[in-house]
């Protein structure tokens, strides 16, 4: 059986990992202002 999916190169593999890293981070500090907006507006 032969496997038809796309081969990513080194350099493609490694630009991926680093732009889910990216994405990952960015969510990450999303929350973490959602979390700390919302504590603002509570205490006050």
């Amino acid at each position: 059986m032969e496997d038809d999916g796309i081969r990513l190169t080194e350099a493609e593999q490694k630009a991926r990992r680093n732009r889910n890293i990216a994405i990952g981070v960015v969510l990450v500090a999303l929350v973490v202002i959602f979390y700390f907006v919302s504590l603002a507006k509570m205490s006050a």
